[in-house]
């Protein structure tokens, strides 16, 4: 008799060493009932500035975009053409953005949650079960979900997503850096490199920056004088 959808969450976050993502664990739940398996990661974690991007992807099983990977593992230019195919190919995609005011509010984890959530809801079809990249099952999703560690390099479906993710996130630094072209955040996206840190110290924070990230706040003390720089 098989197995009920429930039990599948420990089978699968306990999953064998793989060197490139599948389809597998979204056919296995396939085959206990699911008829939509939704994939979600996010880009944006670390920067200093800039949002959290999260996306939702569902696959259609009989159309996958060959190559598919973790984003971090592709060069900007199969990112961009792979990131077309999902759209062109995907059943459901949804892209959710979480600014740093939300940052700041509901501080980077729970930003990142909240946006997992908002774009597995946001997909314009139902998924019977999401896979989740990191360790943390969102709450308010539209069905069960599964904590798949380092999952980007395991499914498919959370590996477009972290393509499609990726790819809209570098895009919306593109435009960031037309909004404040000093700081360089076409290069390195926000994250904290020397060139970012020396403009920061030299120009202090934008609207972009994340107020709370410790070297964005000492930003903050220098320019109100409670640090001497």
């Amino acid at each position: 008799m098989a197995a009920p959808l429930q039990m599948l969450d420990t089978m699968l976050i306990d999953s064998p060493v793989q060197t490139e993502p599948d389809f597998s664990r979204e056919r296995e739940l396939m085959a206990r009932g699911a008829r939509l398996v939704a994939g979600v990661d996010e880009a944006g974690r670390g920067p200093l500035a800039g949002p959290v991007v999260v996306s939702a992807v569902v696959l259609d099983p009989t159309s996958i975009p060959d190559g598919l990977d973790d984003s971090k593992r592709l060069d900007e230019e199969n990112r961009e053409m792979l990131f077309e195919r999902v759209m062109a190919t995907a059943l459901g995609v949804a892209v959710v953005v979480a600014p740093p005011s939300v940052i700041l509010e509901r501080n980077i984890r729970g930003a990142t949650l909240w946006a997992m959530a908002r774009a597995a809801c946001s997909l314009p079809v139902v998924p019977d079960r999401v896979l989740v990249d990191g360790r943390d099952v969102p709450m308010g999703l539209p069905c069960d979900g599964v904590a798949v560690i380092g999952g980007d390099g395991l499914s498919v479906s959370i590996a477009a997503a972290s393509i499609v993710a990726k790819v809209t996130r570098d895009r919306m630094c593109r435009i960031m850096d037309c909004d404040a072209p000093h700081f360089g955040f076409a290069g390195h996206k926000g994250y904290s490199t020397p060139q970012h840190l020396t403009a920061l110290t030299q120009h202090g924070p934008c609207r972009h920056h994340r107020e709370a990230f410790a070297p964005v706040a000492e930003a903050w003390a220098r320019l109100r004088g409670e640090l001497v720089a």
